[in-house]
């Protein structure tokens, strides 16, 4: 079966040194690993190939860039099969938090076991390349179950999948982060019908955005200078309640690699006052994910 599934590309082996010297403890809050293959063999049920980007890949490139902290999210590419995340929390001293895919079939002790291991967020899918429309039901389950830890629900929609479920995130009753700025159309501009409900839901004071994926939302290409308007416009909005990630190794790719330089230093376009930007990365990671 596998044998018929997109290989995603590598990341750029030797991405640009970027212009922007980001704030010593600044945070990604939104990448990814997979492997190394011979401890972690990827499961026959995934959705895509992805490229082997350890730990000690994504390390390597967190202090070339400057960044002390990051947060590392479960994908489809590894399943249901946390053992690389966990790992990497176990080896990271506290320089990483982790968000799982949690299935309201896991067991209580399942939970409790990633929670101590640093686990602080359940992340669903509602794109059709990555498992198709979830049960709203068994979101809502898994909800009341990690409520008690602390933990956040990560939402990963695109297009106008905002606007239909907004009702749903808001009735949530634990911290909300959208995934990608919501993956809009970028012709809609920041004043079309998915921003504006982007920003009414983060007005609730309980959903975050993530500004990260700029590449995907691009249509221009690298510096992705196009997505800035609706980048700016949710920084600005509430500059309390944004993070920024990588999304390295950027899997699932439909046009050229980013170089991570570029994506870097696409964040003092997006903030370019210091003060926000120390909040964009790290003030506002310390309080969402509860770093020390």
């Amino acid at each position: 079966m596998t044998n018929t599934l997109i290989q995603s590309a590598p990341p750029l082996a030797d991405p640009r040194t970027p212009k922007l010297a980001i704030p010593t403890g600044s945070c990604d809050s939104h990448c990814h690993i997979f492997g190394p293959f011979d401890r972690y063999p990827l499961p026959e049920e995934r959705s895509f190939t992805p490229p082997s980007a350890p730990e000690t890949a994504l390390r390597h490139w967190h202090e070339r860039f400057g960044f002390a902290r990051s947060v590392i999210v479960q994908s489809q590419g590894h399943g249901y099969d946390h053992r690389p995340l966990l790992d990497a929390l176990r080896v990271g001293g506290g320089r990483y938090k982790g968000v799982a895919l949690v299935r309201a079939t896991d067991s209580d002790e399942v939970i409790a076991a990633y929670d101590e291991a640093g686990v602080c967020g359940a992340r669903f899918h509602f794109l059709a390349h990555l498992g198709g429309r979830p049960d709203l039901d068994a979101i809502r389950q898994v909800a009341t179950r990690v409520k008690p830890f602390g933990w956040h629900l990560a939402i990963h929609v695109a297009g106008d999948n905002i606007v239909e479920h907004a009702a749903f995130i808001e009735s949530l009753d634990v911290p909300v982060v959208i995934d990608h700025m919501a993956r809009p159309d970028i012709a809609t501009g920041p004043e079309g019908a998915a921003i504006a409900t982007l920003r009414r839901l983060m007005d609730t004071g309980r959903v975050w955005v993530k500004l990260s994926g700029a590449d995907r939302l691009s249509r221009t290409g690298a510096p992705f200078h196009d997505a800035l308007p609706i980048a700016r416009s949710i920084a600005a909005h509430a500059p309390e309640r944004v993070l920024w990630g990588s999304d390295w190794p950027h899997v699932n790719l439909h046009g050229p690699m980013p170089d991570d330089g570029d994506l870097v230093d696409l964040i003092a376009d997006i903030v370019p006052d210091e003060a926000a930007r120390r909040l964009l990365l790290i003030d506002n990671p310390v309080e969402f994910f509860g770093f020390e």
